[in-house]
């Protein structure tokens, strides 16, 4: 791409991972002279600690990094790590009141302000990466996302995506539910909100504050992402037994928040520039974990680590709890329904529409022997 040029026009495709492309400048594209627009100065702030630098936090540098690219230079914006400006816990709340123009982070954090911005995440026993990407760019989740976050004058881009996660580190063995009573665990969103059903002592914790609270006692249990970035916190140390499935994050999406005012002061080339580097990060991302993953896991199990399966009888009975619980906001909550309703109809649809095409192959290549 020549640097003086940039076409908007992006193709996200959803194969077993999304491709995207960015097309060559047309005659009705966009033609950026980036020496006639303004220099603009941005700050982001994330959800994430430093030393996940090659992946989530990774997200985040590289939006930054493709817009000034993009922009030569023109437009930058500064990340910074969980705790340097705001908590990572606060991403939104800095956003939506000005205190840095955007954010990077995950909508469920902030279920408390509206239980339907955990959509935008990822929902327990939902949609897997593909079908989320899927949801958002094509099923009218993402415009369904921006008009809950217009109410916070924010809106938001989809900005990564860590695949289906581990089901979390535990000091004891758990195969009932009754084994969860009473239990302490960093679980954040709805999946936070099922595990208390559950009798869970639930607990919502920055990243790079998981370690400690896990070894020294503060919670029994902790929940990341997957076998990387879990080995990088130094989760293993703490605890030996690794539960899987993540069946509260099936495909979660992190995205970038931008406060409205400022994303309405951007020239539109910047716009669409920045709309590009947040698609080009989402895609990124959910390639870098599946091409990461398996390694650690392997590094991990050599060093002692107990690898687990949840058992049947906790999978039914948190999945009847989850939808439960979505009925129940459903009914309380008008902007819950209005997502839920969209969603879940999607859900039904793509995940028939899968069991042809996908997992009837992923079934018997994982039975098969060449």
């Amino acid at each position: 791409m020549k640097r003086r040029k940039f076409v908007g026009n992006v193709a996200l495709g959803t194969a077993t991972t999304a491709a995207l492309g960015a097309c060559t400048q047309t005659s009705s594209g966009p033609n950026v002279q980036t020496n006639s627009l303004p220099n603009v100065r941005w700050r982001m702030v994330t959800s994430w600690p430093q030393s996940l630098s090659n992946t989530i936090y990774g997200g985040a540098t590289l939006v930054c990094d493709r817009v000034r690219e993009m922009t030569d230079g023109r437009f930058t914006i500064e990340p910074y790590v969980a705790g340097e400006i705001v908590p990572g816990l606060e991403v939104l709340d800095a956003v939506q009141n000005g205190t840095v123009q955007c954010g990077h982070t995950a909508s469920y954090y902030y279920v408390g302000k509206n239980p339907a911005l955990g959509f935008g995440t990822t929902m327990p026993f939902g949609l897997t990466a593909q079908q989320q990407n899927a949801w958002l760019y094509h099923g009218g989740g993402l415009e369904a996302m921006q008009a809950l976050y217009a109410d916070f004058n924010v809106i938001n881009f989809p900005a990564g995506n860590t695949g289906a996660q581990m089901g979390g580190w535990f000091k004891r063995e758990i195969s009932t539910v009754q084994d969860l009573n009473g239990l302490k665990m960093r679980i954040p969103g709805l999946g936070g909100k099922v595990m208390a059903e559950l009798g869970v002592n639930v607990q919502v914790i920055p990243g790079g504050e998981i370690f400690l609270a896990l070894d020294r006692g503060a919670v029994d249990a902790a929940e990341w992402v997957g076998p990387y970035d879990d080995e990088k916190l130094g989760l293993h140390k703490a605890a030996p037994y690794y539960y899987y499935p993540g069946w509260w994050e099936p495909g979660a999406t992190l995205e970038v928040q931008v406060n409205r005012s400022e994303w309405d002061k951007l020239p539109q080339e910047y716009q669409e520039i920045f709309k590009t580097a947040a698609k080009e990060a989402n895609l990124n991302m959910l390639a870098q974990y599946d091409a990461l993953n398996q390694a650690s896991l392997q590094k991990l199990l050599a060093g002692g680590t107990k690898l687990i399966a949840y058992s049947p009888e906790i999978l039914k009975a948190a999945q009847a709890v989850a939808f439960d619980i979505y009925e129940t906001s459903a009914a309380q909550n008008a902007s819950f329904k209005t997502v839920y309703d969209n969603w879940n109809q999607f859900r039904r649809q793509v995940s028939q529409w899968n069991q042809i095409n996908e997992l009837s192959f992923a079934n018997f290549v994982s039975q098969a022997r060449p």
